[in-house]
């Protein structure tokens, strides 16, 4: 069963759907995404590197979880659905915290571009990823992550980079604890 992708116009309004095998290309549509940041009760953050066979942005390293809502999908159950198939995370308490758009392209030329809002959860445990999905995680202290996305941002993926310093202006000295 192919997994249907929310395409929107400038206002997040719907306008149709489409495979989300068929819609990233060189002339992606916009559409609905979400993008969750994941923190333990040590200010660190759970990064992931995405899988080699990813089709967009392979390899990098960047924040939790990230996907596409399906229709009818609100972001939040997008995000715990993605959590735990990505993941195998359950139970944790996710909260919208900015809103967030964007547009890159990859080195191959493929094109993200997505109405991308900013979601954050706490979770205090190890992720079993899902090979399918991801090739490595690991916990980093969320103020070095700042500083290595300023000094070596290559490795990581643009969106995470943009919406970590968003965070740094929403989350007061940096402290992820939204329970």
């Amino acid at each position: 069963m192919s997994e249907l992708v929310v395409l929107v116009d400038d206002q997040n309004n719907p306008i149709g759907t489409a495979e989300k095998e068929s819609v990233h290309t060189t002339d992606t549509p916009l559409h609905r995404a979400f993008s969750l940041f994941l923190f333990n009760s040590k200010r660190q953050i759970l990064l992931t590197k995405r899988a080699a066979t990813k089709k967009t942005f392979p390899g990098m390293w960047t924040n939790a979880v990230c996907g596409h809502l399906s229709p009818n999908e609100s972001t939040v159950d997008a995000a715990t659905r993605r959590l735990m198939d990505e993941l195998g995370i359950g139970g944790v308490a996710i909260t919208e915290v900015a809103p967030y758009r964007y547009r890159f392209a990859d080195k191959s030329g493929i094109v993200e571009n997505e109405i991308c809002p900013i979601l954050v959860g706490v979770y205090d445990g190890d992720p079993a990823p899902n090979p399918d999905e991801l090739d490595a995680w690991k916990w980093m202290d969320w103020d070095e992550f700042l500083r290595e996305i300023s000094d070596n941002p290559e490795p990581y993926s643009p969106w995470s980079r943009e919406e970590a310093e968003i965070l740094r202006t929403k989350l007061p000295q940096a402290n992820p604890d939204t329970r």
